[in-house]
């Protein structure tokens, strides 16, 4: 007979992910302070014989413009992005809200979370649910009152 050999989660790899949220001491990038600074130090400094000219000034706040709106959206898209990693522990779980047509209370499972409009909603069977009209959430169950998912 062959012998076994139990596995070990002791052999399992040391792995953690970085954390996003710490701060790195040292910068590479260039922020809105140090761009204006910047500029404002240019325009200080700036030869009077040879000022520098409306085309480059347009050109550099423009560019400006630019990465500062590149930068908004960098920060909407983490925060959406973080928002929706919280949010999908909703998926599989049980939600009870009142519907806005009848004023019935209604629950059921929850299949997939859907952003529309920059608003997020639980997808329940063909409802919509906006996320700030759910009232309840509960660990779904199956037919003989355990977890689903439970094994006994």
């Amino acid at each position: 007979m062959a012998s076994t050999t139990p596995i070990s989660t002791s052999d399992s790899w040391n792995y953690t992910a970085p954390d996003p949220t710490k701060k790195t001491t040292g910068s590479s990038t260039l922020g809105k302070d140090q761009f204006l600074k910047i500029l404002i130090t240019q325009l200080q400094n700036q030869d009077p014989m040879q000022p520098m000219e409306d085309k480059e000034f347009i050109a550099q706040m423009a560019q400006f413009t630019s990465v500062e709106q590149l930068m908004n959206i960098s920060t909407q898209l983490t925060a959406m992005n973080q928002s929706l990693g919280s949010v999908s522990g909703l998926i599989g779980k049980t939600v009870s809200w009142t519907d806005a047509d009848t004023e019935l209370p209604k629950s059921g499972i929850v299949d997939s979370i859907v952003v529309s409009n920059g608003s997020q909603y639980a997808v329940v069977g063909d409802d919509r649910i906006l996320l700030t009209d759910i009232t309840q959430i509960q660990n779904a169950t199956g037919d003989d009152g355990k977890e689903s998912g439970a094994k006994s």
